[in-house]
């Protein structure tokens, strides 16, 4: 289940470790479930919330596991998919323009549900949500947080005009100096290129994260999950102090 089309084919992924898998189970069933004794023993009502369990020993688990060190537990999983196409008017939401790093994805869907986010919408290139990096990077947050994969300029086509739309941007304004409503659509860019130009010219609040201090001679960029985590923070900030 490492790659993609096989994972589509049989409409499945994989979660390892305690926290992953566990969080999980709370709200799905699993359709297999392997594990070590020891984890068996902690877990005994984990058994009847799937379909098949194995017991297995750590040499095993290890051989079965994408990770470097294996964690008691895998599981594998029925994909779900939200199918949602529409911006909810009332709340923020995240939008992302061809995040391609794993890592990166399952972070932000972490910072998402950190914040409160429930819904993420991911443009057609972005990592699949199921690869297992991003399945371990979330830590349990892909159980909590709706990925939904649209074609993103449709999609910002039917918002109203005067809905708001952010994007960080090198041309934005200070993050810190501009007005940030409690609804809207954040939209965050690909690692290397940002937020392709199509996408931009549907971002009507633009943004900039200002380094410090002010001028002095630093990196070009940040990485977009940090960047995700700072935007979402002042978002967050700026809601409690209304």
């Amino acid at each position: 289940m490492e790659q993609k089309k096989y994972r589509r084919q049989e409409g499945v992924f994989v979660a390892e470790g305690p926290k992953v898998v566990g969080d999980i189970l709370i709200d799905r069933r699993a359709r297999l479930l392997v594990a070590t004794h020891a984890w068996l023993q902690q877990n005994r009502s984990c058994s009847v919330a799937c379909d098949e369990l194995i017991e297995v020993d750590d040499e095993t688990l290890r051989k079965l596991s994408f990770l470097q060190h294996p964690q008691e537990v895998l599981a594998v999983f029925d994909q779900w998919e939200t199918g949602k196409t529409c911006v909810p008017d009332d709340e923020l939401s995240l939008a992302l323009d061809g995040v391609q790093d794993p890592g990166n994805l399952g972070t932000i869907i972490r910072i998402a549900d950190w914040f409160g986010i429930r819904h993420i919408f991911c443009s057609m290139d972005t990592a699949d949500v199921y690869n297992p990096k991003v399945v371990q990077a979330t830590m349990g947050s892909i159980a909590r947080v709706s990925v939904s994969y649209v074609d993103l300029l449709p999609l910002l086509s039917t918002l109203p005009q005067d809905f708001p739309v952010y994007g960080t941007l090198l041309d934005g304004d200070d993050l810190y100096q501009q007005p940030l409503q409690s609804r809207g659509l954040v939209v965050m860019g690909n690692e290397g290129n940002g937020i392709s130009p199509a996408v931009a010219q549907h971002v009507n609040h633009r943004l900039f994260i200002p380094n410090y201090p002010k001028g002095r001679k630093t990196t070009d960029s940040l990485n977009v999950a940090i960047a995700t985590a700072v935007v979402c923070a002042e978002f967050r900030r700026r809601n409690m102090m209304e």
